[in-house]
């Protein structure tokens, strides 16, 4: 059996899998022009899930398997080329502690004026400027899975309030409670820092919006780490401009890499991030455990015991 690690900027070691496989023929490419050139060979292909195009899947009549590295795997299902027998896994799960990090990065520079306070040091300016904690405040994270539990624990940690926003549980590790989603309105009202951390689907589409915005506290925070299109960007860039809401904090936008032209570059009240929500040094360590179960069970025809199977 052969495979493919399509692994452009390292994020699978396919030394260990060969180790722990050694009947198994890996090829590992950092380039999609090499990697068309065993593609048909392949069965399985193991890649982030947006580096996985078309040519390549046409390229591959044999495959069996996508072993998505990422969380996303909403693009992968529109590839005209893709079989509708074609297993789908993904990689959630393991991506809490970066992504919590990330939106600990928000809110600390946020509430701690980290930008002003480096500029006064950069100027040597003596500024004892005002500090405002997250500690007491309150944090509404709409979306409830295994990312937003690692974040709602951490945000316990700060003194927070944990509230979540869902359809689908009523309680969770970490959250103080959980609201439906057509209450969204009046959990944005109660929010200090309202957090996007939901799927990308029609529902969800554009569900960040100026009611939303409008709703929210003059003082609070919105912050995005989930998909672009959950947000309505002009409306957010409307209520960014105007006052309506403090500040926001940006991994994923509508268009990227996000346009040179794209406002939210320039407001002073952004601080925006090239879609680094998901990486960690550690990547390796993280996901290996879950591609090594998965293809395990690959190898051994047991498709259907596999974890995070999307189709």
């Amino acid at each position: 059996m052969e495979i493919l690690v399509l692994n452009p900027i390292g994020h699978m070691d396919s030394t260990r899998l060969r180790r722990d496989f050694p009947t198994l023929t890996v090829h590992e490419e950092s380039d999609i022009d090499k990697a068309l050139g065993c593609a048909s060979r392949c069965e399985a292909v193991i890649a982030l899930a947006h580096f996985v195009e078309d040519p390549l899947i046409a390229a591959m009549p044999s495959l069996k398997w996508i072993c998505s590295l990422t969380s996303g795997t909403d693009h992968l299902v529109t590839l005209p080329s893709l079989k509708p027998d074609v297993r789908i896994t993904s990689g959630r799960g393991i991506h809490g502690p970066q992504m919590a990090e990330l939106t600990f990065l928000y809110m600390l520079n946020f509430v701690r004026q980290a930008d002003h306070i480096r500029a006064d040091q950069q100027a040597h300016i003596w500024d004892r400027r005002h500090q405002t904690l997250l500690w007491s405040k309150t944090i509404v994270i709409a979306g409830v899975g295994a990312i937003s539990e690692e974040l709602a624990l951490r945000c316990k940690a700060f003194g927070m309030q944990t509230i979540g926003v869902s359809d689908s549980r009523t309680s969770a590790p970490g959250f103080d409670k959980i609201m439906p989603r057509a209450n969204l309105l009046d959990a944005a009202g109660m929010a200090d820092v309202l957090v996007a951390l939901v799927p990308l689907a029609d529902e969800t589409r554009h569900m960040f919006n100026a009611d939303v915005f409008a709703a929210m506290k003059p003082s609070a925070l919105f912050v995005n780490v989930a998909r672009g299109p959950v947000v309505d960007e002009p409306a957010l860039v409307e209520a960014l401009r105007s006052g309506q809401i403090a500040g926001a904090g940006l991994d994923v936008f509508e268009t990227e890499p996000l346009p040179a032209t794209s406002p939210l570059w320039d407001l002073p009240n952004v601080m925006l991030t090239p879609r680094i929500g998901g990486m960690s040094d550690v990547y390796d360590v993280q996901i290996h455990p879950l591609v090594t179960y998965n293809l395990r069970c690959f190898i051994e025809g047991r498709m259907e015991d596999m974890k995070n199977i999307v189709r």
